[in-house]
């Protein structure tokens, strides 16, 4: 089964702890291994630690994958992704992240992992690399002033993907904006402590905030759209999500 749960954010892990409790789940493993990737973090070996520390009390064995700092060979990059059930990438630089990856061959992997089967997911840059492109904060890690920007992801998921839609305020204005030029597909967006889950050609919103909430956003013509997704026990068809036609 193809497996994807994009998070919208959250400051700290605990903080999605009911979400996490089910990504663990998914890998339907008593044990399962999970390999973080913190490239967008640059490498930050404090994030992997309390990443460790909560997903452990979860019942995972996690490995980490610097490539960045440590410059792995690709067999040994191979290897770890191989080897995992659950891949969690966190947030940060996503376009960094993304041609670091490229580089890498971790996007062609990623892929691969996929249709493998394995659980893949992550919040912020982590949420955003599952879909075909993203509104992204990459370029304020150099300049706390520059705007947000649509970045290109793995392209699993045909749809723009927008994290932190209620915790940062030119999310919602820009990504308006964003979506005027963004032609034939829709975007999800995210609150944090939201996230949505996506099995095979099926999704469902799951959340870890009572009141988190998650959007489809677009343009039909001249007309503007943000709907509610509506959170729900059971899945529903992907392709009626992603499209932009009048289901009324």
């Amino acid at each position: 089964m193809k497996t994807i749960v994009a998070i919208g954010g959250g400051e700290t892990f605990e903080d999605n702890t009911i979400i996490h409790k089910r990504i663990v789940e998914l890998s339907k493993k008593s044990k399962p291994n999970l390999l973080f990737l913190p490239t967008a973090s640059g490498d930050s070996t404090s994030y992997f630690d309390q990443l460790n520390e909560h997903f452990s009390q979860l019942g995972c064995n996690c490995d980490v994958l610097y490539l960045i700092s440590e410059k792995p060979t690709k067999e040994t990059i191979a290897e770890k992704i191989s080897n995992a059930d659950i891949i969690y990438v966190g947030g940060g630089n996503t376009f960094r992240m993304m041609k670091v990856w490229k580089k890498a061959g971790v996007d062609v992997l990623l892929r691969a992992a996929y249709a493998q089967g394995k659980v893949l997911c992550g919040l912020s840059a982590g949420s955003i690399c599952w879909f075909k492109y993203g509104n992204s904060d990459s370029r304020k890690f150099n300049n706390p002033e520059a705007g947000l920007i649509k970045v290109t992801g793995l392209n699993l998921i045909q749809a723009l993907h927008c994290p932190h839609y209620d915790s940062e305020a030119d999310r919602k204005p820009d990504l308006k904006k964003m979506m005027r030029k963004t032609y034939g597909i829709v975007a999800i967006a995210l609150e944090d402590c939201c996230a949505i889950e996506m099995l095979d050609d099926q999704y469902r919103i799951i959340s870890a905030r009572e009141n988190a909430r998650a959007y489809k956003v677009f343009w039909r013509g001249e007309d503007f759209f943000e709907e509610v997704i509506e959170r729900t026990e059971t899945y529903r068809p992907l392709n009626e999500l992603l499209s932009k036609e009048d289901k009324r």
